[in-house]
């Protein structure tokens, strides 16, 4: 009884869930159909007039073929359930619609009252679908999918640029050309360009004020703005609604073959020139000869340059997208990520200096626009609008990139497995009886870090692992050559990480090696400042020992380098040791590296009665660091690898702008506020920001 009880109560639910959905829903599907009832109207209106008025049989007939196909897309739509079918029609077809009702315009029609009723319908469509929109955004019923332009987006941009085949062919270019540029801006708006806002004041000015009359087009602007707004709402709205990363705003991009990405710099090179060569038809006007000529050549042949670096920066970048994709494809049965391989292989870096050189891109750009401006030539207007959102893109892309990749990692692993010491405090050789249970305990450290460093991409120095101890010669030789490890495009790592398991002395806990001597944390420090000099980087020092407490607070008090030191206590109180339960060296370290590699882990480092807790303590400077930015030199070298000399004058332009800081006072007080939270309220769990995790008790 109680079964079947329970069964009803469940069916109860499940039959009130649909209706909390409906009565959701249902305002905002009935709003999205009435703004398309609403256009629906106002289309068949608008066209009636032009036929009354000018009595064109054409329009005439074209009215009552859509009539016809909007027939046809309801028997699709609600008799063999083809919606998608029927919606293409749909969109496709008002597309064509709203671009008549554009072009066809007369002054003899403003007073006319059937054209009056048809311009305020068009105004309601667009604010009844802008209100669907935002509508649905607060109310978090939009599903975001990482897409460039949508299917509705394409048809009615082709619906539009189709209609303007009824003008003059150099017309009929410009709008089609005006139509590629909405559909860049689009694009350039939903994947939150930094440079798209702008773009989009800039659409809107040059479109509504010098464009048609450019044309000698007296376009309808009810018509063109409602066609406008049902295409930009959205687009709008999602640059603060859409809660996609950058990596998956851009997957569209970056999961593109080598091929495809390639033949994408195609269309683009044709557009830059045909933008050039319209431009230079300025020359031609002389009023201001010895203005124009002069400033052309000059900001021409900058334009000609920062172009070039563009192609080679795009050229270069594909390449390395296209490594990236080989080395995911090639362990995409793991749980790594494309953002984790792009990281690795230093794309952040390139992708931080592409950024200021595609910045100089887009201002060669509206510098030689300004000098060559033509507002009566529309094709000239129509080739700006679409560079402009294009260079947008690529700089967007860049620097989306450049802030969200990770930086690169280098990592180093010591085990030395000597627990016994003799009366003198070094470590002697193990008995016999302990030496297969150590080896398998210590084998298994390393094949967690290993794990560690392959699950991270982290490039790996080495996992060194000896049962005799070491010299104080042979760690300092090989920590000084692991901290000069540098990645293969010639700037250092971001982070270095240390993971040592062995013997330490007890009050300091320093590491204990052969022949009387121990590695203090100082001279570890001192090594760091040695061969990280001029350098922004961080080091990391992971301790599964039984004395890792000293270097954790020593760490705290360190005010001069980016530091941290992640260790460890094994607490051994209230259990039986006869029972074998003590914790031991080894499962520190297999905890942790579940925990930083296993986003599911169930591990909770702030459980009561831990036989093994965590502590970490971090530099004064800590909260101050930030990824490797590139310097003066960095971009040198890039340039010299990559472009040719000509070009070596920008080098100096670049290092100039970009090592302006406008808001210095700002960073003053951040930096403050960083550092305090940070010393009194230390996280339980601290984001190193490359998916290292460290963790405390």
């Amino acid at each position: 009884m109680m079964d079947q009880e329970e069964e009803e109560e469940e069916e109860k639910l499940m039959a009130k869930r649909p209706s909390k959905v409906v009565d959701v829903c249902t305002p905002m599907c009935c709003l999205g159909y009435l703004a398309r009832i609403n256009l629906l109207v106002a289309v068949s209106v608008g066209m009636y007039v032009r036929w009354e008025v000018t009595s064109e049989p054409m329009i005439l007939v074209i009215f009552i073929l859509g009539l016809f196909v909007l027939a046809i897309a309801g028997i699709l739509h609600y008799y063999f359930a083809m919606e998608k079918a029927s919606l293409s029609l749909f969109h496709l077809w008002f597309g064509f619609l709203l671009g008549l009702l554009c072009f066809l315009n007369s002054p003899e029609f403003g007073s006319n009252v059937k054209e009056l009723v048809a311009n305020y319908l068009l105004i309601a469509s667009a604010v009844m679908k802008a209100v669907w929109a935002i509508f649905e955004r607060i109310c978090s019923s939009v599903h975001y999918k990482p897409t460039l332009l949508t299917s509705v987006e394409w048809l009615e941009l082709l619906g539009f640029g189709v209609a303007s085949t009824s003008m003059l062919l150099q017309k009929s270019v410009a709008i089609i050309g005006l139509v590629v540029a909405l559909g860049a801006l689009i694009v350039d708006l939903r994947m939150k360009s930094l440079l798209s806002l702008p773009n989009l004041i800039s659409f809107a000015l040059i479109t509504s004020l010098v464009f048609f009359q450019a044309l000698g087009i007296p376009a309808n602007p009810y018509a063109l703005g409602c066609y406008l707004a049902r295409l930009l709402c959205e687009p709008v709205l999602d640059v603060y609604f859409s809660g996609l990363g950058p990596s998956e705003r851009w997957m569209p991009v970056l999961s593109l073959g080598k091929v495809w990405r390639r033949l994408s710099l195609f269309p683009l090179c044709v557009m830059e020139l045909a933008f050039f060569v319209l431009a230079a038809l300025k020359l031609g006007h002389l009023e201001l000869w010895y203005l124009v000529i002069p400033g052309f050549c000059l900001f021409g042949l900058f334009w000609a340059i920062c172009h070039i670096i563009l192609l080679i920066t795009t050229w270069g970048f594909h390449t390395k997208l296209s490594d990236c994709q080989k080395a995911w494809r090639a362990h995409q049965s793991g749980r790594r990520s494309l953002d984790q391989v792009m990281a690795s292989r230093g794309i952040r870096h390139f992708c931080l200096i592409s950024e200021r050189l595609v910045f100089f891109t887009v201002l060669s750009t509206v510098i030689l626009g300004a000098v060559s401006w033509q507002p009566s030539n529309g094709l000239f207007l129509s080739a700006l609008l679409v560079v402009l959102p294009l260079e947008s893109l690529a700089h967007g892309l860049f620097h989306e990139l450049g802030s969200c990749l990770g930086g690169t990692c280098a990592g180093y692993a010591l085990v030395i497995p000597t627990s016994y010491c003799s009366a003198s405090g070094q470590p002697t050789l193990l008995p016999p009886d302990h030496v297969q249970e150590l080896n398998l305990r210590s084998t298994g450290m390393l094949n967690n870090m290993q794990r560690f460093f392959s699950h991270h991409m982290i490039q790996t120095f080495g996992c060194d692992y000896s049962t005799s101890g070491v010299t104080m010669e042979a760690v300092q030789n090989k920590l000084r050559s692991f901290l000069e490890l540098r990645t293969a495009d010639g700037p250092r790592h971001d982070t270095y990480l240390i993971f040592y398991s062995g013997h330490t002395q007890k009050g300091s806990g320093a590491w204990v090696l052969s022949g009387g001597e121990s590695l203090q944390l100082a001279q570890l420090l001192e090594l760091w400042k040695e061969k990280n000099a001029g350098h922004g980087s961080r080091l990391i020092v992971v301790l599964d020992t039984e004395n890792s407490l000293p270097w954790v607070k020593e760490v705290r008090r360190v005010d001069s380098v980016y530091a941290a030191v992640q260790g460890a206590e094994l607490s051994a109180s209230g259990l039986d040791p006869e029972a074998g339960d003590a914790p031991l060296l080894g499962d520190f370290t297999a905890e942790w590296v579940e925990f930083n590699c296993n986003p599911n882990s169930d591990t909770q480092w702030c459980e009561k009665g831990r036989t093994v807790t965590a502590t970490y303590g971090v530099s004064k400077r800590w909260s101050d660091y930030t990824l490797h930015l590139p310097t003066g030199s960095d971009v040198a070298k890039h340039w010299k690898t990559h472009f040719p000399k000509a070009t070596y004058p920008l080098v100096y332009l670049s290092n100039w702008c970009c090592g302006l800081n406008l808001f210095w006072l700002c960073s003053i007080f951040l930096r403050c506020f960083k550092r305090c939270k940070l010393a009194w309220f230390p996280p339980a769990v601290l984001d190193t920001g490359q998916g290292i995790k460290l963790v405390h008790s």
